[in-house]
């Protein structure tokens, strides 16, 4: 039997006609840039997550780069004197401190929560300066962060709150979705996500009418009106296309939600009481939408090998912390400095969670597990 990590075609199959006439429509009004297709799902995605606005863009990356620039921590080439700083968890995907870096401040990273494998608040506060102008909490693997001491902390220091919720669309924390705790949200519709798009697209929450008119404009180069720029921006923009793919596709985004928590219960019921495995730990006040479902094993490797040799889709969501990454070596870190994140790299491994696995694969995985063990 052979079951991957991610079946996007299982998922086509019952989208297909539906899809097909979003995209002939786009094709036919030959309208690929905003328009009535984005603005539509803008409105729609702000209603999903009970925001004040929602501004499509062109990925989660530049979900977050455009968020950096709409609150001013951006250098620009006149700005003398040292950089602005933005505090972000050492593991989770490159992005997070990628877009710190090209908007010219300096990403600062804080350790993890063991359990949760997000931000830790204690090592959050311990990293503030009086550089520090953000701190990127990320709700990892479809979980919330833990916001309460975050946002007191944020409160504390007068810092911007950017969520990082590019794999946590719809995930609650205390009946709150992501995009309400911070100043701004960023969400990913890479294809892989749990609301992913025919390539790649994303979308900015915010509950600030000013903040969401400054990532209009920053999405188009800073210019409004046309030709007449207060700022500058980049070419962030959200296509047509994906826009008509991803409202297909919204309506069914909490039934796929459900089966993604049915396919989480399957897999802790087969591992409860396998010391060699650690299943994902979720806060009782976190409803996660579980983008991933994260094992965690001193045998990891082990598991991954067997699960390859039996067709089975596994990944290791990150292999190297982002403080021991080459291109951050000038940031001084070194192994050591953030033993939670750096147990996680070598020990955590995602199993297959898509919402069209079927009971049959599920415990072909399930199995495969416990045999490498």
């Amino acid at each position: 039997m052979k079951v991957p990590l991610l079946d996007l075609k299982a998922q086509y199959a019952e989208l297909k006609e539906e899809t097909r006439a979003a995209i002939d429509a786009v094709l036919e009004s030959q309208y690929f840039i905003g328009g009535e297709n984005v603005a539509n799902l803008e409105k729609a995605v702000a209603q999903y997550s009970g925001t004040l606005d929602a501004v499509g863009v062109s990925s989660g990356t530049d979900a977050l780069l455009s968020s950096l620039m709409a609150l001013d921590i951006y250098r620009s080439p006149l700005d003398e004197g040292p950089a602005d700083e933005v505090i972000v968890p050492a593991y989770t995907f490159f992005a997070t401190a990628g877009s710190v870096w090209r908007a010219g401040a300096k990403p600062v990273f804080a350790d993890i929560d063991p359990d949760t494998y997000n931000i830790d608040p204690k090592s959050l506060e311990e990293k503030i300066t009086d550089r520090t102008k953000a701190v990127i909490p990320v709700h990892l693997y479809g979980q919330c962060a833990d916001m309460d001491p975050i946002c007191k902390t944020a409160k504390k220091h007068s810092l911007k709150i950017i969520e990082d919720g590019a794999q946590a669309i719809g995930a609650k924390q205390n009946g709150i979705k992501v995009g309400n705790f911070g100043d701004t949200a960023a969400l990913s519709f890479f294809p892989s996500k749990n609301l992913g798009g025919l390539g790649d697209g994303g979308m900015v929450l915010t509950n600030d009418a000013d903040i969401a008119q400054r990532l209009r404009q920053m999405r188009n180069h800073g210019m409004e009106p046309k030709y007449y720029h207060k700022r500058v921006g980049g070419n962030f923009r959200l296509d047509a296309l994906q826009a008509a793919g991803l409202l297909v596709k919204l309506s069914r985004l909490d039934k796929w939600g459900d089966m993604r928590r049915a396919n989480a219960a399957f897999y802790d019921a087969a591992f409860d009481g396998i010391e060699a495995i650690k299943t994902p730990v979720i806060r009782p006040e976190n409803y996660s939408i579980y983008n991933q479902y994260i094992i965690s094993s001193p045998k990891r490797d082990a598991i991954l090998e067997r699960l390859k040799s039996q067709n089975i889709g596994c990944e290791i969501y990150y292999p190297v912390p982002l403080h021991l990454q080459e291109c951050f070596k000038p940031l001084g870190y070194k192994k050591g400095d953030f033993p939670n994140a750096e147990y996680a790299a070598e020990h955590t491994l995602a199993l297959p969670i898509y919402p069209e696995l079927s009971e049959q694969q599920l415990a072909f995985v399930a199995e495969t597990v416990k045999s490498a063990l």
